[in-house]
């Protein structure tokens, strides 16, 4: 049985709000979330929680809520409520866009030093057999 927001008394409310927060918090790293979120939420609703993080990003960089629409498909009405939401001076989106953001940089950060690494060996091919051979001497 479907059980709405508005027919819940402030205590159960907060007792199933207080155990999704919680159980949420308690996780460490991206792919713990990512299992988590799969197994809570349909695809469907990942990705219009998806879609509202990135909606809320646009915004935060200056974008028309126009332009969002037509580039990522969405009603007007959706841009507005997300909108609304960060106008409101609510900065749970505003920290998760920080915190994703700070994420998308470090992991560009390691793609470029991995390819930075590759070349190294590819242009200098026999530093690096230099390198495996005293390591390996090191550890006997």
């Amino acid at each position: 049985m479907k059980v709405q927001a508005k027919n819940l008394n402030d205590t159960d409310r907060i007792k199933i709000l207080d155990a999704l927060y919680t159980s949420a918090g308690s996780l460490k790293g991206r792919d713990v979330m990512k299992a988590f979120l799969k197994d809570l939420l349909t695809e469907s609703e990942r990705i219009m929680l998806g879609r509202r993080i990135l909606i809320a990003q646009s915004l935060l960089e200056g974008q028309s809520s126009r332009t969002i629409s037509e580039e990522m498909g969405v009603g007007l009405d959706t841009v507005a409520k997300v909108k609304r939401w960060l106008q409101d001076q609510m900065p749970g989106y505003e920290k998760a866009i920080t915190g994703m953001n700070r994420a998308f940089d470090e992991r560009l950060k390691k793609t470029e030093s991995k390819k930075n690494w590759q070349n190294l060996k590819r242009k200098y091919p026999l530093h690096f057999l230099l390198f495996n051979i005293a390591d390996k001497l090191k550890k006997k």
